[in-house]
């Protein structure tokens, strides 16, 4: 089971912190350092000193880390344009010298479109296939041909399809619990299915979808599996206390939907996520701070599970 830090900085995070964060998720073995895409804080937060660009911040840790995977759960399919997106994490992936991924959604909160005058159109779904599908051909194509890619919201003609990566595929993400065009669009573009914040009854039924859909599209099972959820973890009752209410969470709710407790209360919960086929875990990070918290998880959480 591979163990990755995840973080939301929109919530008040500066590019410094990230870094130290992602340092640290590397120095404790963890295997990768993975961000929102988010550009407006969530729920009872200042969110200061204010929101940090995804891409921007993981061009910056690509140049500063050596090891670890750095990616995104999920770039917002409105923030980008598909040809522009292509080139931005194809320069990040040589940056970091072949460490990049790409989590691709169709984004989803109006009220940072509103803030930064950004559009938010109806179609997002729709939009977000032709946005796969471009960034993926561009990527494919073979060097010293062009691209052309004719769509509803998307038109390109003659592209020299560069950058290319430094990696010959980028693994590409598509998550969510969609039951039946998220599964599909898994199945013809994704290399890992990622279920957010989901019971493992309702990953299992999840990944069922995307096996069934893999399987109509003739790619058995090269999918990796994967869940997203909040960590808390502590070595007393009382510690698991203290890091729920720095995070402005109860103990009990984090437990039922997350992964909360002591070490082995985490590391059975793990087992069970693994049982239905998950093969990756990103520790949804809040307290960012907390750097004692990922040092607690590396020694009895990620030790107990290599």
């Amino acid at each position: 089971m591979d163990l990755r830090i995840f973080t939301e900085p929109q919530q008040g995070a500066t590019y410094d912190t990230l870094l130290t964060v992602a340092k640290a998720t590397e120095d404790l073995g963890f295997d990768a350092f993975f961000r929102s895409d988010h550009y407006l804080r969530m729920g009872n937060v200042d969110g200061l000193p204010g929101p940090t660009d995804a891409w921007i911040t993981l061009a910056g840790l690509a140049r500063e880390t050596k090891r670890i995977r750095l990616g995104t759960l999920m770039t917002a399919g409105t923030f980008r344009l598909p040809g522009v997106l292509a080139i931005q994490v194809a320069q990040v992936d040589q940056m970091s010298g072949g460490r990049v991924e790409l989590g691709l959604g169709a984004g989803w909160f109006e009220e940072e479109h509103k803030a930064y005058g950004i559009p938010f159109p109806k179609e997002k779904f729709a939009r977000l296939e032709e946005q796969l599908e471009v960034v993926t051909g561009l990527w494919g194509t073979d060097p010293g041909k062009t691209f052309d890619f004719h769509g509803t919201y998307y038109d390109l003609t003659d592209s020299p399809a560069l950058p290319k990566p430094a990696q010959r595929k980028i693994p590409v993400l598509v998550g969510g619990h969609g039951p039946s065009r998220t599964p599909r669009l898994a199945a013809k573009y994704a290399d890992e299915f990622n279920m957010p914040f989901g019971s493992v009854e309702d990953s299992e039924r999840q990944f069922g979808r995307v096996r069934a859909a893999a399987e109509e599209a003739g790619r058995g099972d090269e999918l990796t599996y994967s869940n997203a959820l909040v960590v808390c973890v502590g070595r007393d009752d009382a510690e698991v206390a203290r890091r729920a209410a720095a995070i402005g969470r109860e103990v009990d709710e984090l437990k039922l939907n997350g992964l909360a407790g002591s070490p082995a209360e985490v590391v059975d919960k793990i087992g069970r996520y693994a049982e239905i086929g998950s093969r990756r875990i990103y520790l949804q990070v809040l307290d960012l701070d907390d750097l004692d918290h990922l040092e607690l998880i590396s020694a009895q959480v990620q030790s107990q599970l290599s």
